[in-house]
Order: structure tokens, then sequence, then C-alpha cells
């Protein structure tokens, strides 16, 4: 469709900055073909959520699709995390080697795994994958314990390690991690992220919902990379990252960095 209105230029894909990272619940098999039929323009990576990927019906027509449109996929963190708790990395390995997901994403939200250790397997995984590494808990508790400081050294020592990209963790709810229990997000310790100077293109913020989006792209730009996307938010994220949505009509106040 063409149009006369002036509106942000957007990095062709494959895109390095303005990413939106879809997250996949299980979505019946026919309506998840359709939506990335339809918007698939628009996708820049699909997040099989959790430890959905072994439970899910039709997994197999749904990574065709996603070839089929040449948009990349992996598993949820906590799937990584399964297979670590129970000493079965290098089945994990092969497991998305066989699936094959360009991607892997590499987390420790959940057990008891240090972050030194954790960037061990970024490194082990980096050679067959690209490495999307998460730094935050999933436990309200432990999220608010995670000093700004431990953040940054976290996200660093994930990129040295070989991640390509870096998930600031804040669930599909929007409620830990760069978020608190009521929503509300952690002001200063995005300040604090950002004014560390690690690239903006490098960080995928978790942003569940309008409110979470809409901030991260006055904050950062249009060209924030955002994840945890519902696939029925694909296109309505679009309009908001273009200011063709009234939360970001007038502009966006800060620049991608």
């Amino acid at each position: 469709m063409t149009h006369s209105l002036e509106l942000p230029v957007r990095e062709p894909k494959p895109r390095t900055r303005g990413l939106t990272m879809v997250i996949d619940n299980g979505a019946p098999v026919r309506w998840f073909e359709d939506t990335v039929a339809s918007s698939g323009e628009f996708i820049d990576l699909v997040k099989f959520g959790w430890g959905t990927a072994l439970v899910t019906s039709g997994m197999k027509e749904k990574t065709e699709v996603l070839a089929q449109h040449r948009i990349p996929y992996m598993f949820g963190g906590t799937l990584f995390e399964k297979h670590v708790l129970q000493g079965r990395f290098e089945e994990y390995r092969a497991f998305c080697l066989e699936q094959g997901c360009a991607c892997v994403e590499v987390s420790n939200g959940t057990i008891d795994l240090g972050h030194e250790e954790k960037a061990r397997y970024v490194e082990r995984l980096a050679p067959d994958f690209e490495v999307v590494s998460e730094v935050g808990f999933k436990d309200q508790r432990r999220s608010e314990m995670f000093a700004p400081s431990q953040w940054i050294s976290s996200i660093q020592r994930d990129l040295d390690a070989g991640a390509r990209s870096v998930i600031l963790e804040a669930r599909e709810s929007g409620t830990s991690g760069i978020c608190r229990p009521d929503g509300e997000v952690r002001f200063g310790l995005i300040e604090d992220v950002l004014d560390a100077g690690i690239p903006a293109d490098r960080l995928i913020f978790e942003a569940p919902n309008k409110e979470l989006q809409t901030y991260f792209i006055k904050r950062v730009g249009g060209d924030a990379n955002l994840g945890n996307i519902a696939l029925t938010d694909v296109i309505a994220l679009e309009t908001l990252r273009l200011g063709l949505r009234s939360d970001t009509l007038l502009g966006h106040s800060g620049a991608a960095r």
C-alpha cells in the first residue's frame, strides 16, 4: 500500500536493530501459520516459550512455515535450564540441532546456576548457534535484590562469552526482572544499563504489553529490540514503532543508541 506520510525508516530484514521477538505459548497450528504468513515481515525471531516445544502438537508444521519465511526460532530458556538441571546439556544441544534451531536461549532465571557458569554455556553453544542469553530472575524477590551493577556485569559477561544478544527479563506477565511486581518499570535500572555503554542493538527488552512497548520505544527509540511479543500484537507493535498509534503519535522522546 502506498502513502504520502513521512514515517520512520525501518531497517529491512534481516535486521540488526528494531527486532520483534515473538513468543508462541502453544498457539493452534493453523492460527500460527496464518499469523506468520500475514505479518511475517515484522517478525524477526520466534521463541517457543518455556518447555512448550515438548508438548505442542504441530511443531514440525510451525518450524516449516518459519523456515519458509526465513524467520529463525528457538526454545525457551526454561527448557535449557531443565536439561542443565538433569545433567543433559549435550542432549539439549543435539535436540536444538535436530530441530533446525538457528538460535538458542541460555538463562538462569529459575535454577541455581552461577553467572560465570552460565557464560561458559554461552561459550560452548556459540560455535553452533546464535546465542541469545537472558539476564534476570523470574522470582520477584530475587529480582528486586539483583543490583543494577550485577545486571550490567552479567550482560557484559554473556556478550564477552559470545552471545549475540541479551534479553532483559520481564516474564510474559511483565511483573519481574526489569519490572516491579505491580508491572511498573524499574526506571533507574534501565537508565543504569543504557548508561553503561552497552549498545542498545545488543539488548532485547521483554515487553509483553502495550505499556512496556510504548515506554521502550519512547525511551530507546522506534528501533528498540523488544521481546515476548504476543502473536496477536505484532501489527499493533509495528504501528507503535512507526508513530501510527496515539501512544507514539507525537514522536519518540529518545533516540536509539
